[in-house]
């Protein structure tokens, strides 16, 4: 008890003193999850709506491989993409292991199947009755294809919502592809993790509340966007 108490008191501490490699660890970890996060609903997005709009070969498989890709635990992302961006990968000559841009890919991969499958299912969801009323307007495939994706707003932001909470507290691609590199690569999670590790729970405590504060902001954020669009 007594040691739970003076790490909540270290954490108030550097809370309040404004502890300057605590806040940039923040604003990384802020930075990183939010380029991750974009790239996900970029390419999730699109291919989510293509997956539950299209008729192609191989539909169902894609579909399955996205769904599968939901529970791909976050470590074997991040080999993937440290095999590829080792040294000697084949992406070696980018130079691009333990830097942030590494961590960025490796938080995409994590992401990009929560986005689509998600997406996918929120458009399968709309009723075929909606399906019909937009092909009886006579809209082209462009046109067809925007006002389902209008109907679907919500589920879509929900999509980005499972992405970004896919990425934000994950641990072992970060610190596999990143190296949790103080000034470079430490973010929150790998952070935390370290100064377990080192026994200084107050600090990691710290680390742990200012997390659940950004996924709270950004949650909070979501969810009045997604009240607003409600409400349309």
């Amino acid at each position: 008890m007594d040691l739970l108490l003076e790490a909540l008191r270290e954490a108030v501490r550097l809370l309040r003193t404004g502890d300057g490699d605590v806040y940039s660890i923040t604003l990384r970890t802020a930075v990183i999850t939010s380029a991750s996060t974009l790239v996900a609903a970029l390419i999730g997005l699109p291919v989510g709506l293509g997956v539950a709009l299209g008729r192609f070969p191989g539909q169902r498989v894609l579909l399955a491989i996205a769904n599968a890709g939901t529970g791909m635990p976050p470590v074997v992302a991040g080999l993937f993409v440290a095999i590829l961006l080792w040294r000697s990968g084949p992406l070696g000559a980018l130079g691009l292991i333990y830097t942030p841009w590494a961590m960025v890919i490796a938080q995409a991969l994590i992401a990009t199947p929560l986005v689509v499958s998600f997406a996918a299912a929120g458009v399968m969801a709309l009723p075929p009755s909606l399906h019909l009323q937009v092909r009886a307007m006579g809209a082209g495939a462009a046109q067809y294809v925007w006002l389902i994706a209008r109907e679907a707003r919500l589920a879509l932001l929900v999509a980005v919502m499972a992405g970004f909470g896919g990425v934000v507290s994950e641990v072992g691609a970060a610190m596999m592809v990143g190296g949790n590199l103080s000034g470079e690569t430490r973010v929150l999670t790998t952070a935390a993790v370290l100064e377990v590790n080192r026994g200084n729970f107050g600090t990691a405590l710290a680390l742990g509340l200012i997390l659940l504060m950004l996924v709270t902001l950004v949650s909070a954020a979501l969810t009045t966007a997604q009240a607003r669009v409600r409400r349309r």
